[in-house]
């Protein structure tokens, strides 16, 4: 093929890079640190344009890889076939407001903070809270990201009406719409929410809303051990104490996130801490709540219950919380983990941790989303020798993945497979379920060109 063909199609020769002329950030996703090879890169402005771009890579065989805000931390904006980099995120327009049907329809390269904060400034609100505010919200929906708020609200999956999508010969598809319910055949939406652009690109998206809640508070529970922690998870959950969010940390990132922002975390006792939040209209129905979690706390030897009623206090232990990965990887190389198992496993695993950290020899930071037993972790490299450290992190990754799928979990609860997280994967899934998952990409993409060898791909 010859790339020039592609200012045919792009009329703003600005937006076509071919070669060397490619920026290195686009051949790498958000920890850079990888590189892939591309012959060329796009940048759409309409729907229009990405299906022009993928009609011409198909009659060619070129493979193409989507690209969004780049935020993504498991390899799946890597171009590992060359072909085009097709990079969707200067379509940045919301388009509509419908507050009669409570929805909000938006271009895929806008930004969740973007999303949050326009339907927030109407008394709107959109649920979905993954930590990297700076992601697309194609790549939310391309993940089906989660977050904090989870445990309460649901994940991306739950809050999309309607999708449009560009498959990998350039036809549009209209998914869904702004109906609540549908038994109308197979649901393709469902299909693409989550399987990172390997069977379309998404362009467009509706999104649920739901009214703003009123008042939103903070509490902050310390323990002696983090086992003590994740052990009240479920006590909490079963109290029906229905907090917006539940999260687990550890003092020892605590520490290193502290250093890094140069702020002070709200507390000093204890070596592991919960983390919560409650929203809604009612004061006490919100006071209710708490006093349920603080009962539970107490019965659990909590070393305090720390109630987060400031604005400043709830922003800078929020803070904290959210530069955990940012502040590891300060200090030092880290392979991300995002395993999630039944919550009543959670201790387990996490326990698991502490066993293949001395059987390794690698430093394992935890902590995560306690409330839906998503377990996040930082397989931290130190000082390790290169050659030492691709061995020994391969071998506890894999010990990782087994463990969990043990407990009956899965390899990703919200970050997806990618590139880097595929090889585990393939390991612990059954040969049939990607057998299947192959088979509908074929269906979708019979030339493979879409995000080729990510995820469950060949």
């Amino acid at each position: 093929m010859n790339y020039n063909d592609l200012f045919n199609i792009i009329s703003d020769k600005s937006r076509v890079k071919l070669g060397k002329d490619i920026d290195d950030k686009y051949l790498s996703d958000g920890l850079n640190r990888d590189k892939g090879e591309a012959d060329a890169l796009v940048f759409a402005v309409n729907t229009e344009e990405v299906s022009s771009v993928m009609k011409l890579a198909y009659e060619n065989s070129i493979p193409v890889t989507p690209r969004g805000a780049g935020t993504g931390v498991v390899g799946a904006t890597i171009p590992t076939k060359g072909g085009i980099i097709l990079d969707v995120s200067l379509m940045k327009n919301i388009l509509e407001l419908d507050e009669n049907t409570l929805t909000l329809t938006v271009e895929a390269g806008v930004l969740l903070t973007e999303i949050q904060k326009f339907v927030e400034e109407k008394e709107l609100f959109y649920p979905p809270d993954p930590g990297e505010k700076n992601a697309s919200i194609g790549g939310n929906i391309s993940t089906n990201a989660g977050g904090m708020r989870a445990v309460k609200y649901g994940v991306t999956r739950d809050y999309i009406m309607g999708i449009e999508v560009v498959l990998a010969d350039g036809s549009v598809l209209n998914l869904g719409g702004k109906v609540i319910k549908n038994s109308s055949g197979l649901d393709i939406k469902d299909l693409m929410i989550g399987s990172e652009g390997t069977l379309g690109i998404i362009t467009k998206a509706t999104l649920k809303l739901i009214p703003k809640p009123k008042k939103s508070i903070s509490a902050l529970i310390p323990f002696n051990s983090l086992k003590e922690g994740i052990d009240t998870v479920i006590k909490i959950i079963k109290k029906n104490a229905n907090p917006t969010a539940i999260e687990f940390m550890e003092k020892e990132v605590i520490e290193d996130a502290e250093k890094f922002l140069k702020l002070k975390f709200t507390c000093d006792e204890g070596k592991a801490y919960l983390l919560l939040t409650f929203d809604g209209d009612e004061e006490f129905e919100i006071e209710s709540n708490y006093n349920k979690v603080k009962e539970v706390a107490k019965e659990s030897n909590a070393l305090d219950f720390i109630l987060l009623d400031k604005k400043e206090d709830i922003e800078r232990t929020w803070k904290i919380r959210g530069a955990l990965v940012t502040a590891v990887e300060a200090v030092s190389e880290q392979k991300p983990v995002d395993i999630v198992v039944p919550i009543d496993k959670s201790a387990e695993f996490i326990e698991y941790t502490k066993i293949a950290e001395r059987e390794f020899g690698i430093k394992i930071a935890s902590f995560g989303h306690a409330g839906d037993g998503n377990v996040h972790l930082c397989v931290i490299r130190n000082d390790m020798e290169e050659k030492q450290w691709n061995e020994n992190s391969k071998m506890i990754l894999k010990a990782l993945y087994r463990k969990g799928k043990e407990l009956n979990g899965l390899p990703s609860g919200e970050h997806g497979i990618g590139l880097h997280k595929k090889p585990y994967f393939i390991d612990v899934t059954d040969k049939i379920n990607v057998e299947y998952m192959r088979r509908i990409k074929k269906a979708f993409d019979e030339k493979g060109i879409l995000n080729a060898g990510k995820s469950y791909s060949v």
